[in-house]
């Protein structure tokens, strides 16, 4: 069950710095809104397979919803709820505001991975190569 794959984990790494970038010195009206969304699933996805030797759907699946369930709080303001929307880090993680716009991106970044890994199996690899 538990297996480190190197290659999901530089994924993870390079992807992260994506997003910090992203965060940091993205200001304009499609990356900063979008292509964050889109690569937090994909970073969250890199992440759970550089330790968990699991089957790609699951795993996707499982990264959706969470991404799912972090933007339904947002609808019900769960991050005032819990008197932390003055935290720069809960903000962050858990968002401020719902947008179906998001739940799209997240659902095109996990699309993505479940073509790609689905290319994978036809091709016989099992391992990201080259990376």
């Amino acid at each position: 069950m538990f297996k480190f794959h190197r290659s999901y984990f530089i994924l993870t790494i390079i992807l992260f710095t994506a997003e910090c970038l992203i965060g940091k010195y993205m200001h304009d009206k499609l990356i900063r809104p979008y292509g964050g969304d889109f690569l937090v699933v994909i970073l969250l996805y890199c992440f759970i397979k550089s330790f968990l030797n699991k089957a790609f759907l699951p795993v996707a699946i499982v990264v959706l919803c969470v991404a799912y369930v972090v933007e339904i709080t947002q609808y019900f303001h769960l991050i005032k709820l819990l008197g932390l929307q003055h935290s720069t880090p809960a903000a962050l993680i858990l968002g401020t505001s719902f947008s179906w716009t998001d739940i799209c991106c997240y659902t095109l970044g996990i699309a993505l991975v479940v073509g790609i890994e689905k290319i994978k199996l036809q091709t016989g690899k099992t391992e990201i190569s080259n990376v």
